[in-house]
């Protein structure tokens, strides 16, 4: 199998899949189980939308203002404005080949602002290592809210956390054992590696170097609560959803916050995802469908309309370099 139809396949069957569980969804349910859905969209407060939308924008600035900390320990300056429009461009490029925003990311600040891209992606990792630690935080409190429940959903959905733990475990085995081979090997391709890793740990050393720790540690707090308080506001812009529990809304959080990260910016799972969890305890189908469409449409709005803008407006605010 040559590499271009690698590619092909890593960019259409995600898509293809998210395109798929739409139609199926659809297709599966009644005439007028698809007009409450459409009605219940319809209906949905459109001032807690606008303010959901709000949210997240401000919370894709922060995650740029914050990116600042991690690239001056190294002795890099970057304007917020190509920081922000990085971060908003590699967000849209997630929806055509899942995770490519993170070299994008890096390469746009190569581009525009001189910064070797080793050195960048590596600030990059240590960034989602943080971000990957607060999702951690909030799976622990969702399961303090709703162990029994939210693990009756996992078993429904014949999901094994303790399997998922060893296979994590297993993994992390593997990337150590091949660093080791990498790390000792005199082969050039191999020792061109060693290179590329040196510019990453560097990178991801980064973080540790801060000497604004703090203000990292504020900006990521606050970027996950506005998270969170965008995903909670469409609660309120649906009256069957407006007086559900909180746990019950972390649960449904976390379960989407997998999906995205796991498709093309969630494309078709993500919202049959929040909505399955929100159905499993007890809200109404049509209610909890609509949630979760409105949930995903909100923060799909938010990536194109800026990440748009950025794809447009990075070459020609940089036009000089």
């Amino acid at each position: 199998m040559n590499k271009k139809l690698i590619r092909i396949l890593k960019i259409s069957i995600p898509l293809f899949l998210g395109i798929f569980l739409v139609w199926y969804s659809l297709s599966s349910s009644t005439p007028e189980e698809r007009q409450q859905l459409w009605q219940s969209i319809l209906d949905a407060n459109k001032f807690w939308i606008i303010v959901s939308f709000l949210l997240g924008t401000i919370s894709h600035f922060s995650r740029a203002y914050r990116w600042k900390y991690m690239l001056e320990p190294m002795g890099y300056k970057s304007s917020q404005a190509n920081r922000f429009m990085a971060v908003m461009a590699a967000y849209l490029a997630n929806f055509g080949i899942p995770r490519s925003g993170e070299v994008l990311r890096a390469v746009t600040l190569t581009t525009y602002e001189d910064i070797p891209f080793e050195k960048g992606f590596g600030t990059i990792i240590s960034e989602r290592v943080a971000d990957l630690l607060i999702l951690m935080l909030i799976v622990g409190v969702a399961l303090i809210f709703q162990t029994d429940d939210l693990l009756a959903y996992l078993q429904d959905q014949n999901i094994d956390p303790l399997n998922t733990f060893f296979i994590f475990l297993g993994l992390v085995g593997i990337i150590i054992l091949g660093l080791n081979i990498v790390r000792r090997s005199k082969w050039l391709p191999f020792q061109k590696i060693r290179t590329l890793a040196k510019g990453l740990l560097e990178g991801m050393k980064s973080i540790l170097k801060m000497e604004q720790k703090w203000a990292f540690i504020a900006h990521t707090a606050f970027i996950w609560t506005l998270y969170l308080l965008m995903f909670f506001v469409i609660q309120l812009s649906i009256p069957e959803t407006s007086n559900t529990p909180i746990g019950i809304i972390m649960a449904a959080f976390v379960v989407g916050s997998f999906a995205v990260s796991a498709t093309n910016g969630g494309i078709g799972v993500y919202p049959l995802a929040v909505g399955g969890v929100l159905m499993f305890f007890g809200v109404q189908e049509h209610a909890a469908e609509a949630f979760g469409w409105i949930s995903w449409a909100t923060q799909t709005a938010v990536v194109l309309l800026f990440g748009g803008l950025s794809f447009i407006l990075l070459p020609l605010l940089n036009n000089r370099k």
